[in-house]
């Protein structure tokens, strides 16, 4: 395995950067770091119908919202959670890829503003999660969708809030949710897998960056026993939707995302993993220089959502 020639021009090109780490960055300077380093990399903008930004109740206080309506809503909804560790990234740094979402499903995408840490540490984040997915299901009916044709995503951290959420709701939504992408997700923090051990210097998230992360977002008690930190440690994995876990080939999470799908599939649950071999992780937010990586998997998620959200009984 091998880097693709567009990743290793990536490569080149961020070697040559004068800009500070963000792990070197207080959080305030990396968010906005964090946004300007995407606004390079991602691709231009995605017509859609229209979008709506808005707020939902929550016990913790009104939850941020972006609402994304495709041309022709095909009473389908997904609900989103961005990547950023936790701690970088916001609703419109993934505007683009809810909107490919959006576009290639025709669903209706709510990306959701869940809290970040160090303000507001874990467990906010996943309280909002469950808070968002409660809401959607509920609410799902006054939005003109399904509550039965309702996926849940997320890429990176938004990956384990997707998943969180999904095990800490089961049997509690109006009804259960048609299907789950998780893109590149962060699983298991405990860096027990071969990519974490191999990966440890690899662009863009090396070890140092992780650690900026998790003692961010965790504090300084890890909480290694909680599975709302790691999805890997809940014990029934049964009755979760049809999955799609999407990794990366040098990506440290790459391990986690399969055997994610290893116990998900031990536990009857539909799974499809799918490893693009030669780039890095983020790469659905890089789409204007890993063109390949970023046009083939978006074909791929969206080919597949909308067979589960348009299937026999949608």
């Amino acid at each position: 395995m091998k880097l693709d020639r567009e990743t290793e021009a990536l490569l080149f090109w961020v070697s040559s950067s004068t800009t500070r780490p963000l792990w070197q960055m207080d959080h305030e300077t990396a968010r906005a770091e964090y946004r300007r380093s995407i606004s390079k990399t991602d691709v231009g903008p995605i017509e859609i119908g229209s979008t709506r930004d808005f707020e939902i109740a929550t016990p913790a206080g009104p939850l941020p919202m972006r609402e994304y309506i495709a041309p022709v809503p095909s009473g389908a909804g997904i609900l989103f959670f961005h990547g950023g560790g936790g701690v970088l990234g916001d609703i419109d740094t993934h505007d683009t890829l809810c909107r490919a979402l959006c576009l290639d499903t025709s669903a209706t995408v709510f990306s959701v503003g869940y809290r970040l840490a160090p303000e507001h540490p874990f467990p906010a984040a996943v309280y909002d999660g469950v808070a968002a997915l409660e809401w959607l299901t509920a609410a799902a009916p006054d939005l003109s969708i399904d509550p039965a044709r309702i996926a849940v995503a997320g890429d990176s951290a938004g990956g384990s809030l997707a998943a969180v959420a999904l095990h800490e709701t089961k049997g509690r939504l109006v009804a259960p949710a048609a299907a789950q992408l998780l893109i590149y997700p962060a699983l298991d923090l405990r860096a027990k897998q071969p990519s974490r051990k191999d990966l440890v210097d690899q662009f863009p998230i090396p070890e140092d960056m992780l650690y900026w992360f998790f003692n961010h977002y965790f504090g300084l008690a890890w909480p290694i026993a909680d599975p709302r930190a790691i999805p890997a440690l809940y014990e029934d994995d049964s009755g979760l939707p049809p999955t799609l876990i999407i990794t990366a080939g040098f990506d440290p999470f790459r391990d986690e995302g399969f055997e994610y799908a290893e116990r998900l599939a031990a536990a009857g649950v539909p799974v499809e993993y799918e490893c693009y071999e030669g780039t890095v992780h983020g790469f659905m937010n890089m789409g204007r220089m890993l063109r390949v990586a970023y046009r083939s998997m978006r074909l791929r998620m969206g080919t597949w959502l909308k067979e589960q959200l348009d299937g026999p009984g949608a």
